[in-house]
């Protein structure tokens, strides 16, 4: 297992490389500039000149050729942008072309507001897709089962900016309860009761909406998976000996059916931060989707590569810890 996990490990050096390359080409190929929206069409060549040395956009994206045919490469990679953005990356010292703060602490400042959002997101839909996909299982072709299977199904189909945007007008409008931002504007930020269960309420509305999508796919998933278990031989020879319903679902069929759930939660978490993209913009959530939302709008090149490149990260590192629960939860599989 150890073995297995260096060599994935050497195999994600490669594949994150060429992600950063294709997407920080993708980026730049985009129509607009940064020049164009952060500084004033009046200002000065000398002001322009002086921008674009300070955040290395007068160096070529790609290498010289002339360069290589000379044996300069080493000369000529490091004067391209890409190479300058991974040493900026490297040594902590990226800013943003936005105001030129350091990139990490920008998302270190909206990273925590990200993580609660995916948190609570993560235990409502397993507190709910489990239970739902055992239960349709059991009582399939059921009136429960139908409806279930209706409601999973137009959860999937409903986009969830529209779904969003029809729970704050029922809130905003009926209710009259501000939903909007991480807390109320203009609460005093005191660590009482009152201000904790604000802050509890705006989590509450876009982690249900950023929920919704994932609870109606994964108890699909966990239904289809229990219909299948259910129908294996060793089910029968448990109901054979006697067992009860109860012992031979939860006790034999359902820790094989949790099995096609460690690769579904592999990719996840990326997932719901790609996803918090949306979410974050309608609810002017403070997180890394909204950062990056705001980045894009302001062509914030190196605060978008930054966003990408942990996107990615957790992208392989979920791909490797699903692997690995996979020899940890079934014996049968073995990683020579």
């Amino acid at each position: 297992m150890g073995s297995y996990i260096i060599r994935r490990l050497l195999i994600c050096i490669p594949v994150l490389f060429g992600i950063t390359v294709i997407s920080f080409l993708m980026i730049h190929l985009a129509p607009g500039s940064p020049i164009g929206s952060k500084l004033n069409p009046k200002v000065t060549p000398q002001t322009r000149e002086r921008w674009n040395k300070n955040f290395h956009l007068d160096k070529p994206l790609f290498v010289n050729w002339s360069s290589l045919r000379k044996g300069k490469l080493r000369a000529a990679l490091g004067e391209t942008q890409y190479f300058l953005w991974i040493r900026d990356l490297v040594t902590l010292k990226l800013k943003s072309f936005k105001d030129g703060r350091p990139v990490l602490t920008r998302i270190a400042e909206r990273l925590p507001y990200t993580i609660y959002l995916n948190l609570v997101q993560v235990i409502i839909i397993f507190s709910l897709a489990i239970p739902v996909g055992i239960f349709s299982a059991v009582r399939r072709y059921s009136l429960a089962d139908h409806t279930l299977t209706l409601l999973a199904f137009m959860g999937i189909s409903l986009p969830s900016f529209w779904v969003a945007y029809l729970l704050i007008f029922f809130v905003v409008g009926t209710l009259g309860l501000p939903v909007l931002g991480a807390s109320t504007f203009g609460l005093v930020p005191l660590p009482s009761v009152a201000t904790i269960a604000d802050r509890i309420w705006h989590l509450t509305l876009p982690a249900i909406v950023g929920a919704i999508g994932g609870i109606a796919g994964l108890s699909r998933y966990m239904r289809g998976s229990m219909l299948e278990v259910m129908q294996q031989d060793y089910i029968r020879t448990a109901r054979a000996k006697g067992l009860t319903e109860n012992d031979v679902t939860y006790r034999h069929g359902l820790k094989n059916a949790l099995l096609p759930f460690i690769t579904i939660f592999g990719f996840l978490i990326p997932s719901l931060i790609g996803g918090s993209v949306i979410i974050e913009s309608i609810f002017a959530w403070p997180g890394i989707g909204r950062l990056a939302y705001d980045s894009v709008l302001s062509r914030d090149y190196p605060t978008i590569m930054t966003i990408t490149t942990i996107s990615a990260v957790l992208v392989l590192i979920g791909n490797l810890v699903a692997d690995v629960l996979y020899a940890v939860v079934d014996p049968r599989i073995r990683y020579q």
